[in-house]
């Protein structure tokens, strides 16, 4: 009987209970990272855009107006983005040639079954902050 103990407790490895909870974490955290990874992506991309659109804007010294038209089109041109400008952002300055703006939005990206993950994203841009 004690060699039976004996040789019980020298056997090493995972249990399968332990093998399958660690599959399911990695599961879990692999699904994680692509909800939020392209989300991630997706916003500096608009914060980079957004940057060079002010920059343009505030060069030819454009109103909010026409900023927003301008940002309208590009977001328009590109097909990852289903929002409009004024979903978007804010201006926290609005004197000509020194446009500012507040980016502040949210993107919902479903997990599974009829669970989202809500990524918000906020944040100032001004001309000192593109150039």
């Amino acid at each position: 009987m004690s060699q039976r103990l004996a040789s019980l407790s020298s056997q090493r490895g995972a249990s399968v209970t332990s093998v399958i909870l660690i599959l399911i974490v990695v599961v879990v955290a692999a699904k994680l990272m692509i909800a939020i990874v392209p989300a991630q992506i997706s916003d500096y991309q608009m914060t980079q855009m957004l940057g060079e659109e002010l920059k343009e804007a505030n060069k030819n010294r454009e109103t909010p107006a026409q900023l927003m038209a301008r940002v309208d089109r590009q977001l328009a041109i590109n097909a990852s983005y289903d929002t409009k400008a004024e979903e978007t952002f804010t201006f926290t300055n609005e004197k000509l040639g020194q446009l500012a703006i507040r980016k502040d939005y949210d993107t919902t990206n479903n997990f599974f079954a009829n669970v989202d993950i809500i990524n918000h994203f906020e944040g100032d841009i001004d001309s000192k902050s593109v150039e």
